[in-house]
């Protein structure tokens, strides 16, 4: 077990200690920061008043703006929760390059407590990290204005980012795995980088694409993370607004929200409710680890 605690603890030293590293993990999320800077926080904002007709004189315009900016924070969070545990896992790949691997496989550590120490050092390492993004946005917001967050919400979205940041790695760890140099890994980084915004939605509302494509990008796990933090972080403002209104629409105005803002995934056409989403979720880490040990047993045959 000394083996095991100290495999992981070199793991997760391995990731801090590489500044570079680090910042690229959080490269889309500062590329989500910046576009938000420039056009998307207008984007959003238009969007919302457009949703408003007739309704203006009764919601306020600080709730819309720290709606916003709870969007903002998803998509920055959402975003994290799957850069950070594939660069913390692009040790393994490292390792093979290096041929480290091979003093690691001849030290008495059991096969299945290495590969354990992989994937438990991405967890606690993303999870910290994104933990830390969680509660400096939390802080900035507190100073921007009232979110309408209640204790039981913050510690859900702290169990959200946990449950994305286990789901991530175990996806990832099947991948890497096929991965035998540190050039392979960085362009499929790249890729994942590039896509990472779009699936989530933190640039533009899945609700926007077709409902294919939609399926598509809600069948991913992160997706459905961003949706529960969403119900997690901006449903309290958007409880608000709802109740400003005082039942003159009949909750139109938050159901449109809730339906453009992705609330709750969609898949073939069906809406997914809280619990089928965290069952999900959950489902997938499950079949991922079990995939990951498969294929971890013929990429790593016994010599």
């Amino acid at each position: 077990m000394k083996g095991f605690i100290g495999l992981t603890k070199r793991n997760i030293q391995i990731y801090f200690k590489d500044i570079h590293s680090v910042i690229f993990s959080l490269l889309t999320s500062i590329i989500v920061f910046v576009l938000y800077l420039l056009f998307l926080k207008g984007t959003f904002v238009n969007a919302i008043e457009g949703s408003m007709q007739g309704l203006e004189a009764f919601i306020n315009a600080e709730d819309i703006k720290m709606f916003v900016n709870g969007v903002l924070l998803v998509g920055i969070l959402g975003s994290a929760t799957i850069t950070i545990p594939y660069n913390c896992l692009t040790t393994i790949v490292k390792d093979r390059e290096r041929k480290v691997d091979y003093d690691i496989l001849a030290t008495p550590v059991k096969r299945w407590q290495i590969i354990l120490s992989y994937l438990l050092a991405a967890i606690i390492s993303s999870f910290l990290m994104t933990s830390l993004l969680l509660t400096a946005g939390l802080v900035i917001l507190a100073f921007l204005g009232n979110m309408h967050l209640s204790i039981l919400s913050i510690l859900g979205a702290y169990g959200v980012i946990l449950l994305g940041c286990m789901s991530s790695s175990a996806l990832f760890m099947t991948i890497v795995l096929f991965f035998k140099s540190s050039s392979a890994a960085g362009a499929f980084f790249g890729i994942l980088s590039a896509a990472a915004g779009f699936v989530i939605g933190a640039y533009i509302p899945i609700s926007q694409f077709s409902s294919k494509i939609q399926t598509v990008c809600n069948l991913l796990p992160a997706s459905q993370i961003c949706a529960l933090l969403r119900n997690m972080l901006l449903n309290g403002c958007l409880n608000e607004m709802n109740n400003s209104i005082g039942g003159l629409d009949n909750g139109a105005f938050a159901e449109a929200i809730r339906q453009s803002m992705t609330f709750n995934a969609s898949v073939f056409e069906k809406s997914l409710p809280v619990n089928v989403m965290c069952i999900y979720i959950a489902g997938f880490t499950f079949v991922s680890l079990l995939v990951m040990i498969f294929f971890y047993t013929k990429v790593y045959k016994k010599n």
